[in-house]
């Protein structure tokens, strides 16, 4: 089975929290549908280095302009605090570019307010830190705001900075990386801290581990 890129986009000030989960979890074939099939690579806004919130230098894998919907599984927009100006609406241009092809994309905190501003939010269901932030977009989806950690709406993953393995377990579910099921229990035991979930997830890997033998 062909591998499926899913592209992480990397700037000043991200966030590192707000993405780890998802990207860890579509990178370790532990516990997945088809193991091996997804990897997660960068873009940046060209190829030069980045420094993230925690101060880690990131050297981008691709640059944006490189990046075209043929090329990616999922485009992940992590928050960071140049959201809040225009450094990063070449990023929210992306966005619109794949999800009019297709291709669906998860962003969260800030970066719900670039998405927003994009138009991308007007008409489907989505969510963010606190309706009010998306207010400021000038943006037309109130309607469609719903008070929850994460939301997936016609392909496009919004989520709040304080529920990363909700955005997590929202991209995994859209890429289909876990059975309905797995990702249940994924859920629980990382969300909830529920040692059911991990019994679940280790019952599964015997049996998967059996069925190889």
């Amino acid at each position: 089975m062909p591998t499926k890129i899913v592209h992480m986009a990397v700037y000043d000030t991200l966030a590192d929290w707000e993405v780890g989960a998802a990207t860890a979890h579509i990178n370790n074939p532990r516990w997945q549908v088809a193991p091996g099939t997804f990897r997660v690579r960068t873009v940046g806004l060209t190829k030069d280095p980045i420094t993230t919130m925690a101060g880690v230098r990131i050297v981008p894998d691709v640059a944006l302009a490189d990046l075209g919907p043929a090329d990616s599984a999922m485009l992940i927009l992590p928050g960071a605090d140049l959201w809040g100006g225009d450094d990063l609406v070449p990023f929210a241009h992306k966005a619109r570019e794949l999800v009019d092809a297709g291709v669906p994309v998860a962003g969260i905190c800030g970066a719900t307010l670039g998405l927003a501003k994009e138009g991308l939010l007007d008409n489907r269901a989505h969510t963010s830190n606190a309706a009010e932030v998306l207010q400021y977009s000038g943006y037309s989806g109130t309607a469609h705001y719903v008070a929850a950690p994460a939301v997936t709406g016609d392909n496009v993953i919004t989520a709040a900075a304080m529920a990363p393995f909700e955005f997590a377990r929202e991209v995994l579910g859209l890429l289909g990386v876990y059975e309905p099921r797995i990702l249940e229990a994924w859920y629980r035991l990382y969300g909830h801290s529920d040692p059911t979930g991990y019994a679940k997830l280790a019952e599964y890997e015997a049996r998967m581990a059996g069925a190889v033998r």
